[in-house]
């Protein structure tokens, strides 16, 4: 099993905040992509990094997500019609995911 950790950090006030870990597991037919924290929009370009170098059924584990921005949840849309699996997705992006899904209809 492999795991790869990647924390990506916005500066506030002059000091250094998490906003979103990226934890990467695979056991070899498929990864994992343990997200955690306060994913925006430009953490979209690792995160794409992060899928499109994975050869295996991916999927995205949003359990200790708290908050996301449109941008955000426009990707997690594009990912579940390309087949990538959203899990422990919380009740208010799964609502915002639908609501966006509807409006491109």
């Amino acid at each position: 099993m492999a795991l790869l950790l990647r924390t990506l950090r916005e500066r506030t006030h002059d000091r250094m905040a998490m906003t979103l870990k990226i934890e990467r597991v695979s056991d070899g037919q498929s990864t994992t992509i343990r997200l955690i924290g306060r994913m925006r929009a430009e953490h979209l370009d690792e995160l794409k990094a992060q899928i499109k170098d994975d050869e295996l059924e991916v999927t995205l584990d949003m359990e200790e997500v708290m908050l996301v921005d449109v941008e955000v949840v426009r990707f997690l849309e594009t990912c579940q019609a390309e087949g990538i699996r959203l899990v422990h997705c919380s009740p208010y992006i799964n609502a915002w995911i639908n609501r966006e899904r509807s409006r491109e209809s």
